[in-house]
């Protein structure tokens, strides 16, 4: 193995380490001590590799800003997966809510990278909407993408509180409402 390659093995199990520790345990609860050495390596290496904790989060954040794939399911059944997607994700037993809601919640830190990187994400994932409302060509895709946002933002915090995946399903019921107000045919559930 080159050293390169070596050096870009390593890193990946630090981020694969630092994204199971912050996710399941939380940022401020996981200290690098605890990375290093779950991973075998001193904290000095570690830093060699990210020179702080906050840069170590903000690549475990930005290592999860990934845009979704391209699909050819129609407009309407991408929007509504989103739902179906994440009550499968609540029904894991491991969901803890959204990393990037998380970082900012935790980490209190208005001017923090992470932020920016959290705020990336969830528009990311509006514009994504929005494009898909474009192409079903209702009246406000801007409006409406913000809507289901928020049904799907809503339902991460009601899945956390209840630890019911059906929270999702009524989310879900309700972005349908939403659609159809606008004028989109919505299959049936």
């Amino acid at each position: 193995m080159t050293r390169a390659a070596g050096r870009a093995a390593m890193q990946e199990r630090i981020l694969d380490t630092a994204d199971r520790l912050f996710y399941g345990q939380g940022i401020r609860a996981v200290g690098v001590d605890t990375i290093a050495a779950e991973i075998g390596i001193s904290k000095r290496t570690l830093y060699n590799y990210f020179p702080s904790k906050d840069e170590l989060i903000v690549a475990y954040l930005s290592r999860r800003l990934k845009p979704a794939p391209p699909s050819e399911r129609p407009p309407v059944e991408q929007i509504l997966g989103n739902f179906e997607r994440l009550e499968r994700t609540i029904g894991t037993g491991v969901f803890r809510g959204c990393p990037f809601v998380n970082a900012v919640a935790e980490l209190k830190e208005p001017a923090h990278a992470a932020n920016r990187v959290a705020l990336a994400f969830k528009e990311q994932r509006r514009k994504s909407l929005r494009d898909l409302l474009k192409r079903l060509d209702v009246e406000d895709p801007e409006g409406l993408s913000l809507q289901l946002l928020i049904l799907i933002d809503g339902a991460i915090a009601a899945a956390i509180v209840r630890g019911d995946p059906k929270v999702a399903t009524a989310a879900r019921n309700a972005a349908a409402v939403l659609l159809k107000a606008a004028g989109v045919k919505v299959p049936k559930a």
